[in-house]
């Protein structure tokens, strides 16, 4: 397959590769070969001439049990934002038919988003964590999807014992882990305060046992934090509980969402164990949580990556958090009188496709043997009738005041991608 059009992507977080009109090879297994400038006469190509050819986004944090909050709750802090919302929406999802319409929900926006790989928490409830599952196989996107785990300090209406969530997570492990490439489990303890010492032992168990990866939340908000230290007194930091039950990126890779407060220790302890901090901007604005470090961690080697997060973020187009992870690190530079905290367009690129991408493989870049994920993206509706613009420019007129309605065209491992489900 050949792909002609201006290709864009990031092989470092700094700076844009460019390559004006060429054309991208793709081979049969869907990897790419390469990009040139001219082909042989007579090949064929699909003709994407004017157009941007950019990676597809990967999206490493959100809940799907959330979607129907999106928009909502956002007078809160965290704490206070689960008990009045998000627990009351969560146990909605007993109910298959109503999960069922949520889930397809959920996979057609992230289809329309170019969020073609993602990472998702899906439900409490092991039956209806089942069904998205068996859904996503049927999109044809690409997601680890995770079981929540939650076993204390928890609504009576919306819970588990500690047996019923192990044995739900194997479960679904057993299932699914072995059925897809594109789809695959991850365990998912949903943070310290609601997992008992036991449960979170035993899903390190799991996780080392089928070598599983990880996700959880962490140093999202200071009452969450001194939650923590009340629960485990005897831990060094929010970090060490995770460490401690074999969460935390040693004998398997681990997603961190926020990652906001972190101590020196913590970041330390994050390089060695070479865990993926989260950024989730707009969940973080809306819930008055903070603002992370993105640049600081950059810098430190760390594979920061982007998140909707919703519903605590309310959108699940990710260019609205790249402009956000922008913006909020230009407002810590100026409140910190420290303006090296400042990313610029290339990093929040970076961290939504090959940062993120990494957590999957060799994905987010255009490089040779990276999976061939990528968008067309259509500029003519964002320029005026004279506007010349850059393929950079043109690039970030999509990412500041673009919308899913400019991308033409999905293509995951070299295979263009339809809607999933009609509505």
């Amino acid at each position: 397959m050949i792909v002609r059009g201006d290709i864009i992507f990031t092989k470092e977080a700094t700076e844009f590769t460019i390559f004006e009109d060429s054309y991208l090879l793709i081979d049969e297994a869907g990897k790419i070969e390469g990009i040139v400038q001219e082909i042989e006469t007579g090949r064929e190509y699909t003709d994407h001439r004017g157009k941007l050819i950019i990676p597809s986004f990967v999206d490493l944090h959100l809940h799907a049990n959330q979607f129907a909050n999106c928009g909502l709750g956002n007078d809160e802090e965290l704490l206070g934002w689960l008990e009045k919302y998000t627990f009351k929406e969560e146990v909605k999802f007993k109910d298959l038919d109503y999960a069922r319409e949520i889930y397809k929900l959920v996979l057609n926006r992230l289809w329309e988003a170019g969020s073609l790989r993602s990472v998702i928490y899906a439900s409490l409830y092991t039956k209806t964590t089942s069904l998205l599952f068996d859904l996503a196989l049927e999109s044809g996107l690409s997601s680890y999807i995770g079981k929540v785990n939650m076993d204390r300090n928890v609504p009576e209406y919306y819970s588990e014992t500690t047996e019923e969530s192990l044995a739900g997570t194997r479960e679904i492990i057993e299932r699914y882990g072995q059925i897809s490439q594109l789809i695959k489990p991850i365990i998912t303890p949903r943070f310290v305060p609601h997992c008992t010492s036991e449960s979170m032992a035993g899903q390190g168990k799991l996780s080392i046992e089928y070598s599983v990866p990880v996700q959880s939340h962490i140093n999202e908000s200071k009452k969450e934090i001194e939650w923590v230290k009340s629960l485990h007194p005897e831990a060094l930091n929010y970090s060490s509980v995770y460490d401690e039950y074999d969460l935390f990126g040693e004998k398997a890779p681990a997603l961190m969402a926020h990652c906001i407060h972190n101590t020196k220790e913590e970041i330390e302890l994050m390089k060695k164990r070479q865990v993926y901090p989260v950024h989730c901007p707009e969940s973080n604005a809306n819930l008055s949580s903070g603002i992370m470090a993105v640049k600081k961690m950059l810098e430190e080697g760390l594979p920061v990556s982007l998140g909707s997060d919703i519903s605590g973020g309310h959108h699940l187009y990710l260019p609205y958090q790249m402009v956000l992870a922008i913006q909020l690190s230009k407002m810590k530079g100026r409140l910190e009188d420290d303006m090296s905290h400042v990313i610029g367009l290339p990093e929040a690129i970076y961290m939504a496709t090959k940062s993120g991408g990494s957590f999957f493989g060799k994905t987010g870049s255009f490089e040779t043997g990276y999976s061939a994920d990528f968008l067309v993206i259509n500029t003519d509706s964002l320029m005026n009738i004279k506007e010349e613009r850059s393929i950079k420019e043109k690039l970030e007129k999509f990412i500041y005041i673009g919308s899913a309605a400019n991308i033409e065209a999905r293509y995951l491992e070299g295979k263009l991608l339809e809607k999933p489900f009609k509505e």
